[in-house]
C-alpha cells in the first residue's frame, strides 16, 4: 500500500522551506528545492499562513497519468503515480494535467518529479 504525504500542522510552518531540502536530497540527491516535489507557498503575503502543495495521490484517473502520452506513469495501489524514467519522453503534459500543480519537472533528467 503507498504511503500518502500529508500536511498537517501547517499553521506551524514558518517557510524554512526544510521539508523542500530534505525531499530534493532524499530522493534526487540535490540540495535545489526547484527537485523536491513538495511546494511551499503563501496563502497571500509573507504575513500570512503557508500552504504545502503536495501529490494529493489521485486514487481513480489521475490527470498527470491521463496525459501521458508515452505511458511513463504508472498507476500505484492506493493511489497516485510512479515515475518510470526509461519510457518519458519530456513532454511535460503531466505538469500541466496535475490540477493541483505538484508536479514538478527535473530540467537535468527531463522527467517529472512526483511524491513517491
Amino acid at each position: 500500500m503507498s504511503k500518502v504525504l500529508k500536511a498537517d500542522g501547517m499553521k506551524k510552518c514558518i517557510g524554512c522551506f526544510t521539508c523542500m531540502f530534505t525531499c530534493a536530497g532524499v530522493n534526487h540527491q540535490s540540495h535545489s528545492i526547484t527537485k523536491s516535489a513538495i511546494k511551499i507557498k503563501t496563502k497571500g503575503g509573507m504575513q500570512s499562513n503557508f500552504v504545502a502543495v503536495v501529490c494529493l495521490a489521485c486514487k481513480e484517473d489521475p490527470a498527470c497519468y491521463q496525459a501521458c502520452p508515452s505511458g511513463a506513469l504508472e498507476k500505484r495501489p492506493g493511489g497516485g503515480v510512479k515515475v518510470i524514467p526509461e519510457k518519458c519522453i519530456g513532454c511535460r503534459k503531466c505538469v500541466d494535467a496535475c490540477i493541483v500543480g505538484a508536479v514538478n519537472f527535473h530540467e537535468e533528467r527531463k522527467i517529472p518529479i512526483i511524491c513517491k
